[in-house]
C-alpha cells in the first residue's frame, strides 16, 4: 500500500512539472508582448512581433515611410489616397498607398478614424499624431495597441530622432532609424557650422511670407520660429513679435521692417498675385521687391512637416543670404540626395514640373 501511494505521489509530481514547464513555453502573455513607453509618455503592451500596422493624424504615416517600413501597412487614410508631390512620401509611395483599405479619413488635426473598418482589418498596433484624449478614444473603441509618435513642428527637433529611435526598436528597423537620425544630425550641423561665425551685423534681415500653415496664405502669413532660416542663424523678422509659429502679421509691420530678402511659397503664389494686382504700390514701397530679392521657399508645411523638404530649404535660403558660404551647394542635386536619402529616390524633377522650384520670384507673373 505504501508502495502504491509513494508511486501516485510520483506520478503527481511529474504532472504537476510539466504544467509549470509547458505554462513557461512561449505562448504566454509575458513571452508574447512587450511594453514600450510612446512619445506621449504612456507604456503600452504591444505584440513582441509587428507583422501589420495602420497609421492615423497627420505625421503619423511620413515617420513610417522614412522608417522604410511601409511595407507592414494594411490601411491609409483617405487623404493618402491621392498622389500629391507636396507630400513627398506620399508621392514616392503612392502605388503602395493606392489600392490599401480606408482606416480613416486624414487631413487637419482632428479625430477622422474609421473604428469599424480598423477593428475588421485588426493590425497589430495603430500608430498616431493624435492628442492624448483622441489616441485613448481610439485605443478604447478598438481595442488595438495605440503607440504616439508625435512630434512637434520644429526642424531637427530632439523628438524626430527619438521618435524614430522609438519606431525603429517596434519595427525592428534600429539600423535604419539610427542612420536616419545620424543624417538629420549631419545635416544640421553642417547648415550650423556653415553660418554660425556670421555676425549679426553682417546678416541681411529677412521676411518669409504666404507660408502654408493650416491651409494657404497670402503676403502677410508668416511664421515666427521658421525651421529653415532657424537653422542657418538668419535674421527672421517675424521673431521679434513674440509669436510661435505661423501668424498673419500686419502689412504695415512689413513695411516698417522693409526687409533686405523676401521668401514666398510658390504653393501660394496666386493669391500673392491677386494681392499684388489690388495694391502694387504697396509691393513696390517694399526694397526687396524694388531690388529684385524675392525668392521661392517650397512650402513643407502638407499634413505636418515635410522635413526632407524644409531641409532643402534651409540650404536655398543659405545659397540666396550667403552665397560665400553655400558656394559649394548645387541645389538640384542637394535637394534629391536628401529626398532620396529619406524617401530612397529624388524627386526635384517632378517638384519643378509642379511649379515647386527654387529660384527667383516676379511679383504679379
Amino acid at each position: 500500500m505504501k508502495k502504491l501511494t509513494l508511486i501516485l505521489l510520483t506520478l503527481m509530481l511529474i504532472a504537476t512539472g510539466c504544467t509549470s514547464q509547458e505554462s513557461a513555453v512561449p505562448g504566454r502573455t509575458e513571452d508574447t508582448t512587450r511594453v514600450v513607453t510612446d512619445m506621449m509618455g504612456r507604456q503600452v503592451e504591444i505584440p513582441a512581433k509587428i507583422d501589420s500596422i495602420v497609421c492615423t493624424g497627420s505625421g503619423a504615416l511620413r515617420l513610417i515611410a522614412y522608417a522604410q517600413a511601409t511595407d507592414l501597412l494594411i490601411g491609409i487614410e483617405d487623404i493618402d489616397k491621392t498622389r500629391e508631390i507636396k507630400r513627398a512620401y506620399n508621392y514616392v509611395y503612392h502605388d503602395q498607398f493606392k489600392d490599401l483599405p480606408s482606416i480613416g479619413k486624414g487631413g487637419g488635426r482632428g479625430y477622422t478614424a474609421y473604428e469599424e473598418q480598423i477593428i475588421a482589418l485588426q493590425p497589430d498596433i495603430i500608430f498616431t499624431f493624435y492628442n492624448s484624449d483622441a489616441l485613448e478614444q481610439l485605443a478604447n473603441k478598438t481595442g488595438i495597441p495605440v503607440v504616439s509618435i508625435a512630434t512637434q513642428a520644429n526642424l531637427f527637433g530632439e523628438d524626430t530622432a527619438q521618435s524614430l529611435t522609438l519606431i525603429g526598436e517596434i519595427l525592428g528597423k534600429e539600423e535604419r532609424c539610427a542612420e536616419l537620425a545620424a543624417y538629420m544630425e549631419q545635416l544640421r550641423a553642417d547648415l550650423n557650422d556653415r553660418t554660425k561665425d556670421i555676425a549679426d551685423t553682417d546678416k541681411p534681415v529677412v521676411y518669409t511670407g504666404a507660408v502654408t500653415y493650416n491651409g494657404a496664405h497670402g503676403f502677410a502669413g508668416t511664421y515666427a520660429n521658421f525651421g529653415p532660416l532657424k537653422a542657418i542663424n538668419a535674421i527672421n523678422v517675424a521673431d521679434e513679435t513674440g509669436q510661435k509659429d505661423g501668424f498673419d502679421v500686419d502689412w504695415e509691420k512689413i513695411q516698417v521692417w522693409d526687409p533686405d530678402y523676401i521668401f514666398l511659397d510658390p504653393g501660394n503664389m496666386n493669391l500673392v498675385n491677386e494681392e499684388y494686382t489690388k495694391k502694387p504700390d504697396y509691393f513696390n514701397s517694399l526694397r526687396a521687391v524694388r531690388e529684385g530679392k524675392v525668392y521661392s521657399m517650397i512650402s513643407f508645411n502638407n499634413y505636418s512637416t515635410n522635413s526632407e523638404v524644409a531641409i532643402a530649404d534651409a540650404y536655398y535660403a543659405g545659397k540666396v543670404l550667403f552665397p560665400e558660404k553655400f558656394a559649394d551647394i548645387d541645389m538640384e542635386t542637394k535637394t534629391d540626395e536628401i529626398i532620396a536619402k529619406f524617401l530612397g529616390r529624388g524627386i526635384y524633377a517632378e517638384m519643378k514640373e509642379a511649379g515647386l522650384t527654387f529660384g527667383k520670384i516676379t511679383l504679379g507673373q
